[in-house]
């Protein structure tokens, strides 16, 4: 019998920095575009899906004061670590972004590396457009990027390969066009002595068309939004192609 998929993010959290240091370029590049006005008059933000820290860690080094969120227990303790060992102040929630809640609320919400994606369910879009409002202060944004379906056809169907002592790990994924998903299995291969051990988890992600997305968070309270296409923000050997990867800001009414 096969050996069922881990839990997202299981394995993948112990290594995500390591496998996913050539993104952080095309995060930094959109955000100095896109939020460069904007985070000069932000003081608090919530880095949603927060992942390992580094995007609330680069924040509260600016001086904002920082909380992240994110539903795997292993990046939660990841971020909460590196936060400590940089003697940076970050509140780390272990929280699911369809219903998260803050102690207060916030000027800004950031939800970066098509996290949002990773919902399950296309219906949760208006979930989470909710408890983002919820979140921010009249007047406050909400910025996100998103994988579109063009995304899951013509790069989640890529392998790729990642070795180093003791340890490699594949990737090979594809588009269920009958469900509008896209996934990726992961394959992992630990030595432990004389013996390897293998490792699978599963990562889905479902996707929205531009005008469910601006319709989602107009219902939402959100009155005014713009988008941008990703391509420009990558490089650094990281392929993408031309309305795989949209970057939105959105603001919530005053």
């Amino acid at each position: 019998m096969a050996r069922e998929p881990n839990p997202p993010y299981q394995w993948l959290a112990q290594y995500y920095d390591e496998l996913f240091v050539g993104h952080r370029g095309s995060a930094d590049r959109a955000r100095e575009v896109i939020l460069g006005r904007v985070l000069g008059r932000v003081r608090s933000a919530c880095d949603l899906a927060c992942g390992t820290g580094t995007t609330a860690m680069l924040l509260a080094r600016a001086g904002i004061a920082m909380c992240g969120v994110d539903l795997c227990p292993a990046m939660c303790r990841q971020a909460r670590a590196k936060a400590r060992r940089a003697h940076l102040p970050l509140s780390v929630f272990q929280a699911d972004m369809r219903s998260f809640r803050l102690p207060q609320p916030v000027e800004l919400v950031l939800c970066e590396f098509d996290a949002l994606n990773h919902i399950p369910n296309k219906a949760d879009l208006a979930r989470v457009a909710r408890s983002v409002a919820r979140a921010l202060r009249p007047g406050g944004h909400f910025y996100f990027d998103v994988n579109n379906r063009l995304a899951f056809q013509k790069v989640w169907t890529g392998c790729w390969w990642y070795e180093r002592p003791g340890l490699a790990m594949a990737m090979h994924g594809g588009y269920d066009r009958r469900h509008d998903r896209g996934w990726t299995d992961v394959e992992w291969f630990f030595q432990k002595g004389r013996y390897w051990q293998r490792r699978r988890e599963r990562v889905e992600q479902v996707s929205w068309t531009p005008a469910e997305i601006r319709y989602t968070l107009r219902q939402a309270g959100f009155d005014r939004v713009r988008a941008w296409d990703g391509t420009p923000f990558f490089g650094g050997g990281v392929k993408m192609y031309s309305g795989c990867r949209t970057f939105y800001l959105a603001r919530k009414a005053v």
